[in-house]
């Protein structure tokens, strides 16, 4: 299945996530990986009821500082965050119900 929107090349500052208000969730990956690729529907079912969450896509891999910064060592990673703090990370989501309790933490 291929990923409905592209992951960004262009990532915001790592100050800039940080000063973010409410709720965002960044979802680290690549558009050419696998592993991606097959959790998109599990990703967009979890999101369904969460439209109006900011939801950034940002292309990752080496020498990517905002991946770098938060570690990021597998894709896809989702680090769902409240007020610029983390709060949840998800690596490799198996199903829609897992980041649906991620949810549950912002």
């Amino acid at each position: 299945m291929a990923t409905r929107t592209a992951y960004s090349p262009k990532a915001p500052a790592r100050a800039e996530v940080d000063a973010f208000p409410g709720v965002t969730v960044i979802e680290f990956g690549t558009d050419w990986c696998g592993y991606c690729q097959g959790a998109q529907a599990s990703i967009a079912k979890a999101f369904e009821p969460h439209a109006g969450i900011r939801h950034l896509k940002i292309e990752d891999g080496p020498g990517r500082p905002l991946g770098r910064s938060f570690k990021v060592k597998l894709w896809p990673t989702l680090i769902f965050m409240r007020d610029g703090a983390e709060v949840a990370r998800i690596v490799r989501p198996a199903n829609a119900t897992e980041i649906a309790e991620a949810f549950a933490s912002v």
